[in-house]
């Protein structure tokens, strides 16, 4: 395979799988999402790989050193924060490559709400708290379909992880609460989660936003709510004598 995307992780190098790191290592052409990717990373590159940086590309570009790395016999890594399938505009890449008929891989990598919940220390599914994690993100510049606007996904009252939204979190706040949500429903906002400058915040949806204010951190950060990060839950059931599985009889 010619050109891989790779899931970098959300920041600690040492995050990326174990596959992609060795991809990377054997890659001619690396093209990268710019800040986004730990530049340390890079530092994992073979001497003599070409590098790109795409935020300052178009799509047409990237795919263009693409298709030329391709024709030369090269291979290609095009690294991606996190993991690539969410909010990572692979597919229109990928849809590209096919039409010039060029395979490819996908690596999946460490998401950064999985990466958040590692920093808060934090299950997201708790018995009989929640059993469903939301991932979305507020209305922006890019529009969200009709039956996904936060005020209704918040309706559910499941754990919710809103990407790319803390720069709006006034409005998420109140889009939250007129959808369901108390004032009192516990927050968390962690800024470059696994990174060594990460910042981690806390509240309730009545206090967040001048917390996160006073903080200053108007973006790359999570938005994590629910009633999972309250400390009241239910045992699971996976571990109780007198629940038996496949694997264990009940006692």
């Amino acid at each position: 395979m010619q050109v891989v995307f790779v899931g970098a992780g959300p920041g600690d190098p040492e995050l990326i799988t174990v596959k992609g790191q060795r991809l990377l290592n054997q890659a001619d052409v690396i093209i990268y999402a710019g800040s986004l990717v730990n530049p340390k990373l890079l530092q994992l590159a073979k001497q003599g790989a070409s590098i790109y940086n795409s935020a300052s590309m178009t799509l047409e570009e990237v795919v263009a050193v693409m298709e030329k790395a391709v024709a030369a016999g090269q291979k290609v890594v095009r690294l991606h924060t996190g993991d690539p399938s969410i909010y990572g505009a692979i597919q229109e890449q990928m849809d590209l490559l096919d039409k010039k008929n060029i395979s490819y891989e996908v690596i999946p990598g460490v998401s950064s709400f999985l990466a958040v919940a590692a920093a808060l220390k934090q299950e997201y599914t708790l018995p009989e708290v929640s059993q469903t994690v939301i991932i979305t993100r507020l209305e922006g510049r890019t529009p969200v379909p009709e039956k996904e606007k936060l005020a209704l996904l918040a309706s559910h009252a499941a754990t919710m992880c809103i990407f790319l939204s803390v720069h709006m979190l006034d409005s998420v706040v109140e889009e939250l609460i007129s959808g369901g949500y108390t004032p009192e429903t516990p927050i968390a906002v962690v800024q470059k989660a696994t990174w060594p400058d990460q910042k981690i915040m806390r509240g309730t949806l009545a206090t967040i936003a001048q917390t996160v204010r006073d903080a200053g951190v108007d973006r790359t950060a999570m938005i994590v709510v629910g009633n999972c990060l309250n400390n009241e839950y239910a045992l699971s059931r996976l571990y109780a004598p007198e629940f038996g599985h496949m694997f264990r009889e009940a006692k």
